[in-house]
């Protein structure tokens, strides 16, 4: 899949690609159909860089309730002749997600939608997930042959249909199939479900790795075939190594991560570090300088130490123009100390300037910044925040932002109660200046909303303290 191209922060279809609060509020002021045409435009064109983490399907369709939106343009979508060739769930997980959402708040023409396309459509055990949270009996059963149809009854049929029962991420309407005796729907899907468990069953029979009874240097043989056919065991490997490591063994683990071939070497240092090994952090240091395999095992296994020493070598490290100077950087940023704030908003700026707002190494500094309460960082912050294509990391910036920012509580908080992250618009909940009655009504909104999270309604009713029920 190709990475969206993201419309500026500025234009309303950039703040919609982003999901940001603002842009409901700026669809909302907008002329309709200008708004429905960029709504249209972000749900079939998934503007999400990581499409299995970021939320968007709950906050566009609660736009396409605020705005009276039709579903012609999804429906389109979903039937286009690319359905029968273009399989992946990312070209339409968005939509039939948004469908979802639209049902669970009465939507019939998205509920018919989802049915329709259960029955036709290639990500059809998508729409048969959503419909397992949101149909009837009733509209469940009947779609019982259509699925099976869809699987002949070959042993190659059979054993696709067992695969589907078994990886289905709601299993209520096979359940309800199984005791389905028309034409024998439950026998199949029964016995599917019984194949499925007995696949489960022989792959817990047939562990991978090392096994018990294995020595220090039929470990390392193991991670460095891993590393040689592809994989990166660095970090299984290690587990193993605290599992049959002795202290005899320590010559032999410290010579292989000082000159052992890439793959055991990298799981030498993730034991030695994990170990808090006294010459983990000198090798470490010789490694990072060495190949890039080497180098990426030294600097992931100094991240994951947590002693003092791993800190102040943190101090030593952080100008460093390599990528332990980075990591060096972050560690500082989760364990330093007060005295480590400018070496910290030092890194924060730097990465932006020289990496853009989408660094992935600005979500442990953002998160650094929030926890040492760099007030000085609110700027920069703030520019994220607005820039950023990742609704995670905006969230990540407005939880920086409540801890630094005074003018948070007025500003950007406002339109986090309207963001795509739930934990977004969490953090807002519990900040939003409350003066503003616009702020008040929002929070209602959210308390009374059933499709709105746990998390999010707890931190609203702490706004209003023991009358909450009475939002």
């Amino acid at each position: 899949m190709f990475d969206p191209v993201i419309a500026p922060s500025g234009t309303l279809l950039g703040l919609l690609q982003r999901g940001r609060g603002d842009g409901t509020l700026h669809a909302l002021a907008a002329p309709r159909d200008e708004a429905l045409a960029a709504l249209d435009h972000c749900v079939l064109g998934d503007p999400r860089h990581d499409w299995q983490a970021e939320n968007r399907s709950l906050y566009y369709a609660r736009l396409y309730l605020d705005l009276h939106g039709g579903l012609d343009a999804i429906d389109h979508h979903l039937f286009r002749a690319e359905d029968q060739y273009e399989t992946g769930e990312e070209r339409t997980g968005l939509a039939l997600a948004v469908l979802g959402h639209l049902a669970s708040y009465g939507r019939r023409d998205a509920l018919d939608l989802l049915r329709r396309y259960a029955v036709m459509g290639s990500n059809w055990a998508w729409a048969l997930d959503e419909l397992a949270l949101r149909d009837d009996d009733q509209g469940l059963r009947a779609l019982a042959m259509p699925v099976l149809a869809r699987f002949p009854a070959t042993p190659e049929g059979e054993a696709a249909l067992a695969a589907a029962v078994r990886d289905a991420f709601e299993p209520r309407p096979w359940r309800l199939w199984a005791d389905d005796e028309r034409d024998g729907v439950g026998d199949r899907v029964r016995a599917a479900g019984e194949r499925g468990s007995f696949d489960r069953w022989q792959r817990q029979l047939r562990p991978q790795g090392p096994r018990p009874g294995w020595s220090v240097g039929a470990v390392l043989d193991w991670a460095q075939q891993g590393h040689e056919d592809g994989g990166d065991p660095g970090l299984p490997a290690s587990r193993c190594l605290l599992a049959v490591a002795g202290p005899e063994d320590r010559p032999a683990v410290l010579e292989a991560a000082r000159s052992g071939p890439p793959g055991a070497r990298g799981a030498c240092l993730h034991y030695l570090a994990r170990t808090s090994d006294p010459a983990a952090l000198d090798l470490i240091e010789a490694a990072a300088g060495g190949e890039r395999v080497v180098a990426d095992a030294a600097v992931a296994a100094f991240e994951r130490m947590c002693g003092v020493a791993a800190v102040e070598r943190a101090r030593r490290w952080v100008h460093r123009p390599d990528g332990l100077g980075a990591a060096a950087a972050r560690v500082l940023a989760v364990r330093g100390a007060a005295q480590d704030a400018p070496l910290v908003l030092g890194a924060l700026r730097e990465t932006v300037r020289a990496d853009g707002p989408d660094a992935p190494a600005l979500w442990t500094l953002v998160d650094g910044a929030g926890r040492l309460g760099i007030a000085c960082a609110a700027p920069v912050l703030r520019h994220v925040y607005r820039e950023t294509t990742s609704s995670q990391l905006r969230g990540r910036t407005a939880r920086a932002l409540a801890a630094t920012d005074p003018s948070y509580a007025t500003g950007f908080a406002f339109e986090c109660l309207w963001d795509c992250e739930e934990t977004t618009r969490e953090i807002a909940a519990l900040h939003a200046e409350m003066g503003d009655a616009r702020v008040a009504e929002r929070l209602r909104s959210l308390a009374a909303d059933p499709a709105e999270e746990d998390e999010v309604q707890t931190a609203v009713r702490s706004r209003f303290g023991p009358d909450a029920p009475a939002l």
